[in-house]
């Protein structure tokens, strides 16, 4: 077994493998090829969304630059779906369930045809983790590739104003017309969600882990410098197979302790609190609920970035993307400096010749000025979420509600209520059975907290959640509460009417009702019927885990 082609060689080499070269030679092999590291590409292109739409071209590149190293590409496709189009749908029940269905291809795929590396390219929300999940699992030298941010539109627009222009329009503040412009000019061509949303997110989060070559996360879509990633990174692997670095090299324990820094000091989305729980569980790192608001306490929010700032990625591109805060991270001991990454150098070696970003910049503030002096990723616990719940609290907000109950089982019925106007000032919006088990696939409710803020409630209103947000959603939500409604957690025992208290400061969130009540409650309580009992959904509801374990399938195989 040649130790530069140790899967490979097991599928090509030998008398009695000569019917796998003959299948081999068709798809582009020539005989040279079998002596070379495969490499595949595991290319999530499809024209389903914006994000994903100019990924084959990428892929191309990423073939190019490890053939040109000496490899042998093999070039191959996994799904994709877009939250943006399924938002606020049935179908966006499939968007957290395609993060295992990926994971689970790519794995598949690469497993079956015996690659020594691989590349993996993502430009969507969940097909990013799912790629980083992969290649943890699999652990052979890879990389992973972002496919890059959108431009922002027309008047600095991006999805997330499309979605409150709908709230301004049932409100009656922009007519059919003006609703028709904003929906017409917001996406100006292909790439991921314009601000510091769940993609840009966990696209910063990857890099910071080691995962993916320094910048990568901070290129737009339709740009040299994504081509010229996209190549990088199958030469990069050629490299890696070399040296015989692993993802298991990389990802320790605190590599992911850098992530988590970095998309707290990028006001990141609360999704990244779910996907690196089930990146480390893939990695068979411990990490936990707790670790964020461990390692928040002492980490700044430094980014002005959309959906609770100003800015959107593409002109964090144009002052020198993350490398430069990265650096002001590291300088400042807030970052692992000795951490391995794909380059084959630390990340302090990455980070050696960084310039810092110019003087007169405004998305990045200075340790010493920030938005918010500790993590807005806030992780709460009471007895609405016994085993926690996740809160996005930038401070724009405030630090604490306290309002009436308004329940709701499902995303449709409490979507109707905010349209009609039925919720009103000092409302706690408690939408439940949306968890991974309940929903089935635990949706984002963008389309509600956009809707609230749309019509002008953003601060007067509170919305609670067993289901998930867009990293585009703002405003007073908590999120991820757990254990979910529909396994009997105390977020579906909560009645019209009752009183909750959510105290960010405290990191509590708790409805007043005596124990007594409670208990009384849980004893009338009975599990309704699942949404089904056939196809991806329900093996999907029956394996997963809580969200608070980051919602993966094999935690209890």
């Amino acid at each position: 077994m040649s130790n530069k082609r140790p899967y490979s060689s097991i599928v090509v080499d030998g008398v009695q493998q000569a019917p796998s070269r003959a299948m081999l030679y068709p798809v582009g092999f020539s005989e040279a090829d079998f002596k070379k590291p495969q490499i595949g590409i595991a290319s999530t292109w499809s024209r389903v969304t914006p994000c994903n739409m100019h990924i084959d071209e990428l892929a191309e590149m990423a073939a190019k630059g490890a053939d040109q190293a000496g490899a042998k590409s093999v070039l191959f496709n996994t799904i994709t779906v877009s939250d943006g189009i399924s938002m606020g749908t049935p179908g966006m029940r499939y968007s957290l369930v395609s993060r295992e269905v990926i994971a689970d291809s790519i794995e598949t795929v690469v497993g079956a045809q015996g690659f020594d590396g691989f590349v993996a390219i993502g430009g969507c929300d969940k097909n990013m983790p799912a790629c980083a999940i992969a290649m943890a699992r699999l652990d052979r030298p890879s990389v992973f590739v972002y496919g890059g941010t959108i431009q922002t539109g027309t008047n600095r627009r991006d999805i997330i104003s499309v979605f409150e222009a709908v709230g301004a329009h049932a409100e009656g503040s922009l007519s059919d017309i003006e609703l028709r412009e904003v929906e017409q000019t917001a996406i100006p061509g292909p790439g991921s969600c314009a601000g510091m949303y769940t993609a840009n997110t966990m696209a910063s989060a990857i890099e910071a882990l080691g995962l993916s070559l320094p910048n990568s996360s901070a290129q737009e879509a339709v740009s040299e410098q994504k081509r010229q990633d996209s190549f990088d990174a199958g030469s990069a692997v050629s490299l890696l197979i070399d040296r015989g670095i692993k993802p298991s090299d990389i990802l320790s324990r605190e590599a992911f302790e850098n992530s988590i820094v970095v998309a707290i000091a990028l006001e990141g989305s609360t999704n990244a609190v779910l996907h690196l729980l089930a990146i480390a569980h893939a990695a068979k790192i411990p990490l936990e609920l707790d670790d964020f608001t461990r390692i928040g306490k002492n980490v700044p929010v430094l980014a002005d970035m959309r959906p609770a700032g100003q800015y959107a990625m593409s002109e964090l591109i144009h002052i020198g993307g993350i490398q430069p805060l990265m650096k002001m991270l590291l300088d400042a001991g807030l970052l692992h400096g000795d951490c391995l990454t794909v380059t084959g150098k630390t990340l302090k070696e990455n980070l050696q010749e960084v310039e810092p970003y110019p003087a007169d910049q405004k998305i990045i503030r200075p340790l010493t000025n920030p938005i918010k002096k500790d993590s807005h990723l806030v992780v709460l616990y009471g007895n609405v979420a016994p085993e926690g719940a996740v809160a996005k609290i930038t401070g724009h907000e405030g630090l604490s509600f306290t309002g009436t109950a308004r329940t709701f089982q499902g995303e449709e019925a409490a979507m109707e209520a905010i349209m009609a106007g039925t919720v009103q000032p000092g409302d706690v919006v408690v939408l439940r059975y949306e968890g991974p088990r309940g929903g089935p696939g635990m949706r984002e409710m963008l389309s509600p907290t956009s809707a609230i803020n749309g019509r002008g409630l953003s601060g007067k209103v509170a919305l609670i959640t067993d289901g998930r947000f867009s990293g585009g959603s703002s405003g007073f939500v908590v999120g991820h509460v757990t254990p979910e409604a529909f396994e009997g957690g105390p977020i579906g025992l909560i009645e019209d009417g009752d009183e909750i208290t959510i105290d960010a400061e405290k990191r509590e969130i708790n409805l007043s009702i005596t124990d007594a009540e409670f208990t009384h409650r849980a004893g009338v309580w009975s599990q309704p019927e699942p949404y089904t009992d056939r196809g991806t959904l329900a093996k999907y509801a029956r394996l997963v885990s809580s969200a608070s374990e980051g919602a993966v399938t094999d935690k209890y195989l």
